[in-house]
């Protein structure tokens, strides 16, 4: 896959054809290609405001970080997506600080935020993308905003497991008590205990550092 900024821009970025060439020549050179690890920092945790991104190949978690270190997973930046809340250092239409790490390896276009900043202000179209992004975006932080103040945490978990199966496709989960934790913002012990209870009711199977997902059903029935 090539990793020339422009081809990848024209492929990633929706409001690409609204650009003038000026424009398009600026975003190339104010636009990185960069790889990650998984569970690679990518925002928050000291690494600063990183820009917007753009998933070329894998996929990010955005999650909201306590003092005293509890996370809890906001939502995930697939492939062929963009995360304009990166940027919230620069767009006053956001409150709060997200963190970002890489869910898996990942190549992302990152463009600067001060670049991007300026570029909203001259172009009416690059604007109204960032106002939709950011709206998409929180519209998931409020749907697990509600999920933590109203649902019970068998129903959190139960969606949990279920998101995952749709995700990957698979009903073999290589996830962990701890990893399943930070996304829900609970304690391991809570997590295990309730995962022990679906296994008891024939919900799952577990084993070391996986979940295996048996009645899709019976875990529907609680969320």
């Amino acid at each position: 896959m090539t990793t020339d900024p422009s081809a990848l821009l024209a492929r990633l970025l929706p409001v690409w054809k609204e650009l003038a060439d000026e424009e398009r020549a600026a975003c190339a050179r104010h636009t990185n290609v960069r790889r990650f690890r998984t569970s690679e920092h990518i925002q928050g945790r000291d690494a600063g405001c990183a820009g917007v991104l753009l998933v070329a190949e894998g996929s990010l978690r955005a999650y909201m970080l306590s003092e005293s270190g509890r996370e809890i997973t906001l939502f995930r930046v697939e492939t062929g997506e963009c995360c304009v809340l990166a940027a919230s250092c620069i767009l006053p239409m956001i409150g709060f600080d997200i963190a970002l790490d890489a869910a898996s390896d990942c190549k992302l276009l990152v463009m600067d935020p001060g670049f991007f900043s300026d570029l909203i202000e001259k172009n009416v179209h690059v604007e109204a993308f960032a106002y939709r992004q950011t709206a998409l975006r929180f519209s998931d932080c409020m749907w697990v905003m509600q999920q933590v103040l109203f649902s019970s945490f068998d129903a959190r978990l139960a969606a949990f497991l279920l998101d995952e199966l749709a995700r990957t496709g698979e009903t073999h989960l290589v996830v962990t008590h701890d990893e399943i934790a930070r996304h829900l913002g609970s304690a391991r012990e809570v997590v295990s205990r309730m995962l022990k209870y679906f296994e008891h009711e024939g919900l799952v199977a577990l084993s070391r550092g996986s979940v295996d997902v048996l009645d899709r059903s019976g875990l529907r029935a609680l969320v």
